[in-house]
């Protein structure tokens, strides 16, 4: 009995040794596995060669130095993954600067345009229904002058009140109230004084009615295009496309037969980045010049800040009525508008003390005797100066030039 428990105690330890060397083994062969998988050969002077075990280069005959490679299996896109070894901590003694809680004077250029002022349009519409017997405008964008012909029509209506004013005139010449309301009448339809006193001379009626243009201004067209006549329109020049009223036409009583665009009041639209719209303001001065003449610049003041953003380009618009009278901009001429902007209270930060990494921006702090790279948030950008939203702040000391650092070849490489 006593042999029995002896013999089986021997059999228990030598088990329990047995397992114990088998794990240890397998353990040791999964880590030796995994460092031959981690381990590769390449040549110093040609590192495109590599190769899973020692040996020579084929291209200069060196012996393969080991190359460890490391496990990226984890991706991380923080700063400090970025940046590191090389730029994580620089070691050395360089100009800081700090950033400085205050407000901000720039200026900003603003891009822009010359274009029509809607406001100061005008509609050429038919006082009276008929036939037009005669075009003298026939293309949209043509320039046309105050009192110019723009077409003749034909009125069967026109032609009656012209009739019961000879009568009038020649029958009733004393009843001058209702000479004077038929003459009324004629203007609404209308016939200038010109044209009346010459029927009263004459007593001749004239049922073609000559429309003058009451303004100085470039045609843009009618209020009845057709998307059939403007898809035609679009295959010919944008200057010389064809109106759709055409002589031989009927027209109605209040029919808008052209569009007229006044191009002695135009407007500046100016694109703003979004961020600086709260810092522009209506009746703020704005120095404009254009294209056409860079060196002489036009003093006026912003009329308008569209509220609404622009989302394919992220801006803002704002406007300037300028009196073009004087000017003679052609619409589309291309404006730079520069404006004085006073910034809101803010962190400001030199734009040389940081660099960008795409989307994200850094900064290097000062610590002991290096400086340790930092991810900042920003806003909007002002001369040479941006806005720091967070990150650090005014107490912190920072690098001054921060493109130095990541260029510098004289640092000392750390963790």
């Amino acid at each position: 009995m006593n042999n029995y428990i002896k013999y089986s105690l021997i059999f228990v330890v030598v088990s329990i040794i047995g397992i114990a060397v088998y794990f240890f083994a397998t353990k040791s062969d999964h880590h030796s596995e995994m460092e031959n998988q981690n381990e590769v050969y390449t040549c110093s002077m040609h590192p495109e060669i590599i190769k899973d075990k020692p040996g020579s280069c084929p291209i200069c005959g060196m012996n393969l130095v080991k190359k460890v490679t490391k496990d990226h299996s984890e991706i991380n896109d923080s700063v400090d993954d970025l940046l590191k070894p090389t730029d994580k901590f620089v070691v050395g003694n360089y100009q800081t600067t700090t950033a400085k809680d205050t407000v901000i004077h720039s200026k900003i250029s603003l891009p822009g345009i010359v274009a029509y002022d809607s406001n100061s349009a005008v509609n050429i519409s038919a006082r009276i229904s008929g036939r037009i017997e005669k075009m003298y405008v026939n293309h949209k964008y043509q320039k046309v002058a105050k009192g110019q012909k723009m077409f003749e029509i034909y009125s069967p209506e026109l032609l009656t009140e012209q009739q019961n004013f000879i009568y009038l005139i020649s029958n009733d010449s004393q009843n001058v109230s209702i000479i004077n309301s038929a003459k009324q009448k004629l203007l609404l339809y209308g016939m200038t004084n010109n044209q009346i006193n010459a029927l009263a001379s004459t007593k001749k009626v004239n049922p073609v009615l000559t429309i003058y243009s009451p303004a100085n201004g470039i045609i843009t067209g009618t209020e009845t295009m057709t998307n059939s006549v403007i898809s035609t329109m679009s295959k010919t020049s944008s200057n010389t496309e064809a109106l759709d009223v055409k002589e031989g036409n009927y027209i109605k009583k209040g029919e808008v037969v052209f569009k007229l665009m006044n191009i002695d009041k135009v407007w500046g639209v100016f694109n703003v980045l979004q961020g600086y719209t709260s810092l522009v303001k209506i009746n703020q001065p704005i120095e404009i010049t254009s294209e056409l003449d860079e060196k002489n610049s036009i003093s006026e003041k912003i009329n308008f800040v569209e509220t609404q953003l622009n989302p394919a380009d992220k801006t803002n618009k704002i406007r300037v009525y300028l009196n073009n009278e004087n000017l003679k901009l052609p619409i589309g001429t291309r404006l730079e508008g520069i404006v004085q902007l006073n910034s809101t209270k803010a962190i400001w930060l030199q734009k040389q003390a940081l660099v960008s990494l795409g989307e994200k921006k850094v900064v290097f702090v000062k610590l002991g005797n290096g400086f340790k790279a930092t991810g900042i948030q920003t806003g909007i950008e002002m001369g040479d100066f941006v806005q720091v939203l967070g990150g650090i702040s005014s107490k912190d000391t920072i690098a001054k030039n921060a493109q130095y650092l990541m260029d510098s070849e004289s640092f000392i490489k750390t963790e």
